[in-house]
């Protein structure tokens, strides 16, 4: 079974910077669309950012410009680095692989509080 462990989240005063890892198991991670999504109180999960396995990269646009979303398939690990974090950021961030055959797969998540 596949198995993705995130780590990096933390508390952070807003304009800091945490950097996200998500360490895949059990799989090679370089086949992979790989995003990452947050959710916070009371609202759904929305994406974040994605990478292709080719290495194209997508932003929502809330993050555009603070966020950069890598990989580094040697290691099986992505990675998303946060800059100037605003308090809006403060969520639940989870990794997510997906291949239209081989399947879609989460980590547990990591939290990620951004204090004012």
């Amino acid at each position: 079974q596949v198995q993705l462990v995130e780590s990096g989240g933390g508390l952070v005063q807003a304009g800091g910077s945490l950097r996200l890892s998500c360490v895949a198991s059990r799989t090679s991670l370089s086949i992979y669309v790989m995003g990452w999504y947050r959710q916070a109180p009371g609202k759904e999960r929305e994406l974040v950012a994605t990478i292709s396995s080719g290495g194209s990269t997508n932003y929502a646009d809330s993050v555009k410009g603070r966020f950069t979303v890598s990989r580094d398939n040697a290691k099986n690990t992505g990675y998303l680095q946060m800059n100037n974090l605003k308090p809006e950021d403060t969520a639940v961030y989870y990794c997510n692989l997906q291949h239209n055959v081989f399947g879609n797969y989460w980590g547990q998540g990591t939290q990620v509080t951004v204090s004012s």
